[in-house]
């Protein structure tokens, strides 16, 4: 073999070195829209403690980014906002039950423009004719619209108010049509509302017999395990549930 060959193997391994070692640090996270503003700021905490991680993110409908993941989508870590989506993660063999863990807590609440005159107390209230738009995020996709369904037949008024509803693709969308005043009212969470107090107000939290739990878990298909884990690690540290403790989320 001549030199001029030997060199130009050892160039060749040398860059495909340098190329993996480019995305030994990189991570992407796939999390329910309502860690937007959450996850934004531990992610670049994370990034200023670690100046060799690249944390790519990925926000929208819990059950959206199921089906992103399910049909190849490349994703190390996955932060739901429900239990029932990551139960069918792991039932379709995307993560393993030993690596998911609940991370926060959350609220269901119903809101109203800042400036709306609606005087809801109860979700019986909601059947006024004075409510004819109320946004729910789609319960086929949407955990908080799971939620909002599940409170709405327990009370006996999901049938009645159905034909009200406007079906939403993630909360933040929800967030968005009652801050602009295109709905009555919506169904969001308690760390949704508390983004634009300037725009939406509180009308009442709303009564559930479960507990709204988010789970944070490794992709079994991830090409960057060992940076998933420490971000997920990172997650828990108390530097992280502080940021979280910030937007209204509730320790687990």
């Amino acid at each position: 073999m001549t030199t001029r060959i030997c060199r130009q193997i050892g160039l060749a391994i040398a860059i495909s070195t340098l190329a993996l070692g480019a995305h030994a640090g990189e991570v992407t996270v796939s999390a329910a829209a309502s860690l937007t503003n959450a996850f934004k700021e531990i992610a670049q905490n994370y990034q200023t403690q670690y100046p060799e991680a690249k944390v790519a993110l990925n926000f929208g409908a819990s059950g959206a980014l199921l089906q992103q993941i399910a049909k190849g989508a490349p994703v190390d870590v996955f932060a739901s906002a429900d239990q029932e989506t990551m139960d069918a993660a792991e039932k379709q063999g995307l993560v393993a039950n030993a690596d998911r863990r609940d991370f926060v807590k959350n609220v269901l609440v119903l809101i109203v423009p800042v400036d709306s005159t609606l005087n809801i107390k109860r979700l019986d209230d909601l059947n006024q004719p004075t409510v004819k738009r109320i946004a729910i995020g789609n319960p086929a996709s949407v955990p908080v619209g799971r939620y909002t369904q599940h409170a709405l037949e327990a009370a006996k008024l999901w049938p009645a108010l159905e034909s009200k509803t406007i079906h939403t693709q993630n909360v933040r969308q929800s967030l968005d049509y009652v801050a602009r005043g295109e709905v009555d009212s919506g169904f969001v969470y308690a760390t949704d509302a508390a983004i634009m107090k300037d725009k939406v107000r509180i009308a009442m939290e709303v009564p559930l017999n479960v507990v709204i739990s988010y789970p944070i878990a490794k992709l079994k298909a991830s090409t960057n395990a060992d940076e998933a884990k420490r971000f997920i690690a990172y997650v828990f540290l108390p530097q992280s549930q502080a940021i979280l403790n910030k937007y209204g989320f509730q320790k687990p």
